[in-house]
């Protein structure tokens, strides 16, 4: 049985999101806190929780401390942002201090559905419309193009397609069905990429790689 805790401190809006859990879950034991405070006894309750669905801007809780404070404590338990400040900026700081994924309070329920889904089967959720979004980008760390674009180079073509699917939001299940290849295809490109790039997971590779122009890498 999947066990979920809910901390947000709008009473509705917890109990809507308790809803489409336990619709999609049906054996799902689901739990609610209205603060970081709470949200910490409610864990001592049910250590062998699967997730916790956090509310970015929780009362006495800066910003990201809340999401720093669970995944510092709990390390095992996977940990998702819930917040209608979805800004791409926002979103990759959440990603970069370990949030399993990022919800936006506007998605629909098949959305949700399927963040959630994609965390409980072990895949990180990334927001894609967010992605694809006009939005300004974070600035690179100033000296480090030269390195990137080495980096760059070293992709294969076909690395390289899949580094641009990642940049724009996409799963990779949605990555090979773009691509028309098998998903564990797409795992091995990953793992290839982040190696390649130096870097240790997704998001990393996604900050690094934003920027690149690759209409111009896949010209070669």
């Amino acid at each position: 049985m999947n066990a979920f805790l809910i901390v947000d401190d709008h009473p509705l809006f917890r109990e809507a999101l308790a809803q489409v859990i336990c619709d999609h879950f049906p054996k799902a034991s689901v739990s609610q806190a209205s603060s970081l405070q709470q949200a910490l006894s409610e864990i001592a309750k049910t250590p062998d929780l699967d997730l916790i669905l956090l509310d970015l801007h929780l009362p006495n809780s800066d910003g990201l401390n809340g999401l720093m404070n669970l995944r510092q404590q709990f390390p095992a338990i996977a940990v998702a942002m819930i917040s209608a400040d979805d800004d791409k900026t926002t979103v990759l700081q959440a990603m970069a201090f370990g949030a399993a994924g990022f919800i936006s309070k506007s998605s629909s329920r098949e959305q949700l559905n399927t963040a959630i889904a994609q965390i409980m089967a072990g895949n990180v959720y990334l927001p894609a419309e967010i992605f694809r979004s006009n939005q300004p980008n974070l600035q690179p760390e100033p000296g480090h193009n030269g390195q990137v674009h080495q980096q760059v180079l070293s992709l294969t073509r076909s690395q390289l397609k899949v580094l641009q699917l990642m940049v724009r939001g996409d799963s990779n299940k949605q990555i090979a069905f773009t691509l028309e290849i098998a998903e564990t295809t797409v795992k091995v490109h990953v793992s290839a990429i982040l190696s390649k790039l130096g870097v240790s997971n997704r998001v990393q590779a996604i900050l690094l790689s934003q920027h690149l122009d690759f209409a111009n890498y896949l010209k070669r």
